[in-house]
């Protein structure tokens, strides 16, 4: 898709990309992102299941939780976080084609949304310390407040949900 042309490192250039990487140049590719795709606090934005899409979830997401709801860095960094591995969930496990990605604020709560046209569940396993894959809902289930899974007729939404302080 060439929307996503440019969101992740350029060809070619590996670490001297990451080297150059820093705050500004990361809020610049997010406010990008926002403007490729729209805003997921509006409505629903579809990506691409493809890896580079984990990305451009996380600057949604940072753009949407930090800059628009104002709210803070760590609740931001830990929402974007999960952003990631619902997102890496998705592309991996489910065979679609492409996912949707959601962001809801109501009085004390943001919900987090990943719908995509698969029917099966994402199960919690046991984590152990050595593990290197399978913690993703681990992390989901310790750092959120509540997560879970709703059943559509072509698919499902898997979601958490964090308390936020009210302003």
């Amino acid at each position: 898709m060439a929307g996503l042309e440019g969101m992740g490192q350029p060809r070619g250039h590996g670490r001297a990309t990451a080297a150059r990487w820093s705050p500004a140049v990361e809020d610049e590719r997010a406010l990008r992102a926002l403007d490729l795709f729209g805003n997921p606090a509006e409505a629903e934005v579809p990506l691409p299941s493809r890896p580079e899409s984990a990305a451009t979830a996380r600057r949604l997401a940072q753009v949407v939780v930090l800059r628009q709801w104002g709210l803070t860095p760590k609740l931001t960094e830990d929402a974007v976080l999960l952003v990631s591995e619902l997102v890496g969930n998705a592309v991996r496990h489910t065979g679609a084609r492409v996912f949707g990605l959601r962001l809801r604020r109501r009085r004390g709560w943001i919900r987090v949304e990943i719908r995509d046209p698969s029917r099966g569940l994402p199960c919690l396993m046991p984590v152990q310390e050595l593990d290197i894959s399978g913690r993703g809902l681990f992390l989901v289930d310790t750092l959120s407040d509540r997560w879970g899974v709703d059943l559509l007729p072509r698919g499902k939404t898997t979601w958490f949900e964090m308390r936020v302080a009210d302003r």
